[in-house]
């Protein structure tokens, strides 16, 4: 398909790996159009991604606020998703609960959520992403919450390749990306946190968001890939 038919939608399109993935489609001509919850925001990205760039305030995790969007827009040749979260971090024994499933309800059902609400509009032959995280499988002390949010979400991935089949359904499961997500932490504590984790990947670096923009990319065009999750950590899972 030429970029000049492409239509994609990225959910969480307004920071982090979603903005990157919009302006790593555009620079290759590609039309997008992008939800967020803050309008500001959102404002302030269409203008500097510029007239291939449409977008609008979507609560993601409001199914009929998401179908009532998707009938309004064109329909769309891929879908990505990039919205996120940042609870359930914790030690399992001092794990709050609460805390735990507020975490599945910012990530994982807003991902469900949009998913399915976009289906209809979906070409036959187009796409989902969804973008998941490492956590699902780091197996490190204080990640078992965002591993059950993650691996949930992964895990999903080959039957729902095979229930939407031809759409291709692919997540890449990003490392330690330097996006607001860390922004909870102090700059002083986050960056020695980054040149911490560093040091443990064979990369010896962190990642950035354009190094999951290149792998979005290249799923959104290979059409022979499906039910894969990709996982883009630097080694630092090895």
């Amino acid at each position: 398909m030429t970029t000049e038919r492409k239509h994609v939608m990225i959910a969480g399109g307004t920071s982090g790996i979603g903005l990157a993935t919009a302006k790593k489609l555009i620079e290759k001509g590609i039309r997008i159009t992008i939800t967020g919850r803050d309008n500001e925001k959102l404002q302030h990205v269409l203008t500097e991604l510029g007239p291939l760039a449409s977008g609008e305030v979507v609560d993601s995790s409001d199914i009929t606020q998401l179908q009532a969007f998707m009938r309004k827009i064109d329909p769309i040749t891929d879908l990505v998703i990039t919205v996120s979260g940042g609870k359930g971090m914790g030690v399992f024994r001092d794990l709050d609960l609460q805390q735990l499933k507020e975490g599945f309800e910012e990530k994982l059902f807003p991902q469900l959520a949009t998913a399915q609400a976009a289906i209809p509009y979906i070409a036959s032959h187009g796409s989902i992403t969804f973008v998941s995280a490492a956590s699902s499988q780091a197996k490190r002390e204080g990640t078992g919450g965002l591993a059950a949010i993650n691996g949930s979400l992964e895990i999903l991935v080959p039957v729902l390749a095979k229930e939407l089949k031809p759409i291709r359904v692919n997540a890449v499961s990003p490392g330690v990306i330097n996006t607001p997500w860390w922004n909870f932490l102090p700059e002083e504590t986050k960056q020695q946190t980054f040149q911490q984790l560093a040091q443990l990947t064979p990369v010896e670096r962190v990642g950035q968001p354009e190094d999951i923009a290149a792998v979005i990319d290249t799923l959104l065009g290979n059409t022979f890939i499906t039910g894969q999750v990709i996982t883009v950590d630097g080694g630092y899972s090895l």
